[in-house]
């Protein structure tokens, strides 16, 4: 299983982002897919999952409205746009998959939020 995200970058407090994850090693479309993040000390936190058929979502209450995520089987590709963007969604956004018994991480990509 590779998870490759990418898409991190620095931009401004109500500014917009779309992360990708690249995935392979599985059979993609089989997989809920989600995204986390985490700030440096901080415990890493779901931002948002998506069902393996991409008809279902769900959110933590502090994207709501602002982030979606989705997902494009035939690309094995998971997205995540990122609207109304506040500094505090600064963080490592990483790409989750639980396969076989374990989770499966990417390397994360940074997002920095500020003026």
């Amino acid at each position: 299983v590779q998870l490759l995200e990418f898409g991190g970058a620095l931009v401004q407090p109500g500014g917009s982002l779309r992360l990708s994850c690249a995935a392979s090693g599985f059979t993609f479309s089989s997989y809920v897919m989600n995204w986390y993040r985490q700030v440096l000390g901080k415990e890493r936190e779901m931002v948002a999952g998506i069902r393996s058929a991409g008809g279902r979502t769900n959110y933590a209450d502090s994207v709501k409205g602002r982030f979606t995520i989705s997902r494009d089987n035939a690309k094995n590709t998971l997205y995540l746009q990122m609207n109304s963007l506040k500094p505090e969604d600064t963080a490592v956004y990483y790409c989750n998959v639980w396969v076989g018994g374990r989770d499966y991480w990417g390397q994360g990509t940074q997002v920095t939020v500020s003026s």
